[in-house]
This record gives structure tokens, sequence and C-alpha cells, in this order.
């Protein structure tokens, strides 16, 4: 990326965020709401038996979650955070894309019915897919991150998913027609029995839970703190910043406390040298590498820039090769007329059954992987995995038995657009 690309994409990105943080805003009306009451909150064990159960509530996770609950299946989501989102809400990255190609949509069904909404209520525009733009980023879309988050939950809840935050699993083992999932929050332990799960952790940890082999090169690309500085006398004026955190690594909780920690030690210091306010900072470094699966196939960076239809193609993605290095990141464009597509087995890991991954942990090699893991492509997996998952709970099968042809027909009555057709 050159020094005018980085500038008119900072540019882009500090006219199109939320900058209420630093509007001095006077306080308001209160408002009184009750919570339900919990049936089983005093109860320090319980037992849920669905039909889905969809690990992590990020990007991908939320997506899967609302089409196994809108194709029929019962489904429980646990994320170990405090809302859904992920790199889109709590990690700061609200402008996802890419949802179009060489002048028209290649990724829609429930993540762009997500993304269309929130930007509708939030008053702001859309990009024109049918304009090629001059740079990639043009056409992301930017979305309120706070609001994002609140209509996620809505159209889970919508869709009859449950949600469990401050979850996770601790133990998993086969049952006769699935799986046993134990997981674990503060107060709460909580016995799960389900037929499929959907492994949306972002580095395939359920997948690792299990024993099936992963894989990661020894240095990741580094994460990202976003946040806001403004003006001492001026609060209304602040621009967006971003701080890479090199060395960043989300495999466990100690070491995504440190990505943490040095990103906001770095962001004070920041502080501190320009004599700057802090207006807004991001919860958590957002992370753009982690583990994949080795799946029962792989995507090369030859498949993805050649825009490979595979026979078990079950969405469309596009982005630049966009590795990130210390030395800063150079994208490399598709070239015209290619869109890459994403292949089910690509979501399998190899020799297994009744699990699926959607995001960035799917099986790819690092270069495909940096133009894959970006939010449409995630959304666009996500909602076939939780298509895949659904089909095979109800026929009893594991979701490589499902015929390709009821995959796609069950994507398209919810919106989504299937590779290589019209």
């Amino acid at each position: 990326m050159n020094d005018q690309d980085s500038t008119d994409r900072r540019q882009f990105l500090q006219n199109s965020l939320l900058g209420t943080t630093g509007l001095g805003l006077a306080l308001g009306s209160t408002m009184e709401v009750r919570a339900e009451s919990v049936a089983d909150a005093a109860e320090p064990a319980i037992t849920n038996e669905v039909d889905v159960l969809v690990v992590g509530g990020g990007t991908t996770g939320n997506i899967a979650a609302i089409q196994a609950g809108r194709a029929g299946g019962k489904t429980l989501i646990v994320e170990r955070g405090a809302q859904l989102g992920g790199t889109t809400t709590t990690g700061g990255v609200s402008f996802p894309g890419l949802f179009d190609a060489w002048g028209k949509q290649v990724i829609a069904g429930i993540g762009w019915e997500l993304v269309k909404e929130c930007v509708e209520i939030d008053g702001g525009t859309l990009p024109n897919f049918a304009k090629v733009p001059k740079r990639h980023w043009m056409n992301q879309v930017y979305v309120n991150q706070f609001l994002y988050a609140i209509l996620a939950e809505e159209k889970c809840e919508q869709a009859g998913v449950q949600i469990a935050f401050h979850e996770f699993p601790q133990t998993i083992s086969k049952t006769a027609d699935g799986w046993q999932v134990d997981c674990v929050g503060f107060g709460t332990r909580r016995r799960v029995l389900c037929k499929q799960i959907i492994d949306c952790t972002g580095g395939a940890e359920v997948v690792g839970m299990l024993g099936f082999p992963r894989m990661r090169e020894e240095e990741t690309q580094p994460g990202s703190m976003l946040f806001h500085m403004g003006e001492a006398n001026n609060p209304g004026r602040h621009q967006l910043h971003r701080l890479y955190v090199h060395g960043a690594d989300s495999t466990n909780s100690r070491t995504v406390t440190k990505a943490n920690m040095t990103g906001r030690r770095s962001v004070l210091n920041k502080l501190r040298k320009d004599k700057k306010r802090l207006m807004h900072l991001q919860p958590e470094t957002g992370f753009r590498e982690s583990y994949r699966i080795v799946g029962e196939t792989m995507i090369t960076v030859n498949d993805y820039t050649s825009g490979r239809l595979f026979d078990d193609a079950i969405s469309n993605a596009f982005y630049p090769v966009d590795l990130h290095t210390k030395s800063g990141v150079k994208p490399k464009p598709l070239k015209p007329g290619t869109v890459p597509t994403i292949p089910l087995r690509a979501l399998i890991p190899k020799e297994s059954r009744n699990i699926l991954v959607a995001g960035r942990c799917l099986s790819s090699d690092r270069l495909a992987n940096s133009g894959l893991r970006v939010q449409a492509s995630c959304m666009g997996m996500g909602q076939a995995a939780g298509v895949a998952a659904t089909l095979a709970a109800k026929t009893g099968k594991t979701p490589l038995e499902v015929p390709m042809a009821e995959i796609h027909k069950l994507l398209r009555e919810h919106g989504a657009i299937i590779p290589g057709k019209a």
C-alpha cells in the first residue's frame, strides 16, 4: 500500500466511524427496564439438548446460529465474551467487506441482511456495487458497531437461538448421535447434548480440543488495536488510529492477555507523547491470523487467485491477497473478473464427523487465508455451515453426506448467492 492509498484509507475511516465519544454529550433521560427472571438461575448445573451448537459468537458464529435457527434447528450459541459480532464489534473493524466484485454483489444472505439493516437504522448509506471502486476498501460498508451487536442478538432471538454469554467448552466427548459438550461460565456449568458442532472460534479451538490436526506458521500477522484521539480543548475533533500489535497471538487466555496489555500500553505511550485525549478505545486487539484446520480439502493461493469454482462451492469470497507484516501491507488485487469460491470440504476437519468450522480457521494456505479471512466471506461460509449442520442434524447424517443440491436450495431460500449461478 503506497502513502496515498494509506492516507485515503485513513480519511475514509475517519469520515465513516462514529464520533459519539468525543461529542461531550449531556446526560439525557433515565430509562428503566427489568430483566426477565431466569428459571434455572439458582441451579449451578444445567443441561441443554439441541441440534446445533455454535461455539463462538463473532462475525461468523452469529450468522451460522441465525441460519441454523431459521432452518428449524434447535440451536445454542456459546460465546466467551459479553456480546456478539467479534471482529466487527469487540475488535472495532466496523467496516465489513467485501460483498461485491467487479460491479455486482457476490455475497448476500443473512450477513448482508444484518449489515444493511444496521446501516438503514443508523441513517447511513450503502455503496453502489454497480460501480467498480478505484480502491477495494471503498466498498467496505460502515456499520455502527454498538447497534450491530444488539441487532445480531435480536435476530438470534427471533430465530429461536439460545445465547450463552461468558461460557466456553471445557470438555467434549462423542455420544451415539453427536456430542456431549461441557461448558463453564462463572456460576454456571452447562452440559450440551448436540448432534452437530460449528466451530466459529477463529482459531479452531474446538477442533484442537478434539485432537484433530491444525496448522499455523510460527510468525503470525500483527493484530490491530483501534482507538480515537482528540484535542484536549476540542473534544468534538478526533481521529481514528490503528496500532499494530506485533506478535499478537490468540491461542489462549494468556497470549490474548499479553496482546491486549501490549496494545493498551502502546496507546498510553502515544497519548503521553502526542499530548492528546483518548476518546475511544476498543476493548480487545483484533486478530488477523490463528490456527487453521487440516480439512478434507485445502484452498491454495492458486485456487484463490484463479477463482477456482469448486464442485462443492457453498459461498463466494472476494478480497485482495492481504498479508500484513512488520513492514506493513501491500495488497495484491485479484485479476479483473476473478471471484474465488469456498468449498464445503474446506470447512470439514479431515476424517471427522458431525463437526464443521467457519471463519478464518477454514482449511487454506497462508496467502489464500489472508484474503478469505475478511468479514463478508466469513459471513457467507457461516451461513453455509448453518445450513449444512442443520440438514445433517435433521437427517441423521454428517455434513458431507448431505446432498449439495439440498444445501444450495436452502441457502437460496435464505437469500444467499450460490457460486457459479446467475
